[in-house]
Parts: C-alpha cells; sequence; structure tokens
C-alpha cells in the first residue's frame, strides 16, 4: 500500500508500508537505495586514541553515499577513513555507525562517502 500524504506548504510526500512503523510514525529512509555486495576494501585512518591503522574491510552494502562494511578496526563514530576498493580510487569517508551484528557477532560499520557523488565521482 502506498499512501501520498500533503505536508504543510502544498509539497506532496509518499510513504509506502515499509516507510512505517507499527504506530504508523514514519521511519528515517535511505536517500538512494541500498544494494547488497561483497568486495573487500582496505581501510586506513586514525584511531579514537590517535594511532594510524591499516586494516582489511569486506564491503556488504553500498549505496550511492555510503556503505556498510565488516571490519575488526576500532573505530567510533565521528573517524575519518579512507577506503580503497579493488577497483576505482580511495575514496574518503566519515564513520557514522558502528555495531555488532546479532546474527554472525561481526562488526559492522557505517561510512558516508565525503564526494557528494560517492562511489560515482570522477
Amino acid at each position: 500500500m502506498v499512501v501520498v500524504n500533503k505536508r504543510e506548504g502544498g509539497k506532496a510526500s509518499i510513504m509506502s508500508d515499509e516507510s512505517r512503523t507499527e504506530e504508523g510514525a514514519r521511519t528515517q529512509r535511505p536517500r538512494s537505495p541500498r544494494v547488497p555486495v561483497d568486495f573487500p576494501v582496505e581501510l586506513d585512518g586514525t584511531t579514537a586514541d590517535g594511532q594510524p591503522f591499516h586494516a582489511q574491510a569486506a564491503a556488504v552494502k553500498v549505496s550511492r553515499g555510503g556503505a556498510t562494511l565488516i571490519t575488526d578496526a576500532p573505530l567510533n563514530v565521528g573517524a575519518q577513513v579512507r577506503l580503497t576498493p579493488p577497483f576505482g580510487r580511495s575514496l574518503d569517508a566519515e564513520v557514522n555507525g558502528v555495531w555488532t551484528d546479532e546474527t554472525d557477532g561481526k562488526q559492522r560499520v557505517g561510512i558516508k562517502l565525503l564526494e557528494p557523488n560517492g562511489w560515482f565521482a570522477d
């Protein structure tokens, strides 16, 4: 089911069942679709205590402006990192989430690419 809500000022927003919680409130939706992937990424940056690190990660989801990675690197939200995928060029990013997935116990890291066109920038 798709519902069109008219907001103040005459702007319309489209909401589907997937964008609502059980109580009917709107949830935060990604700006672009997330695509499941599986490729290695080299990760460089600085830990919370100021130590440089180099680690391996696996990209498991990507969108135009970010990704979800699996890594053991000791990262905190707000950390600046550089990703190097096996294709293309290195990309600067900011960590915007760190959590442990309950299904496999592995650390997930959400990153926001700092270039406006993300993976597709020249």
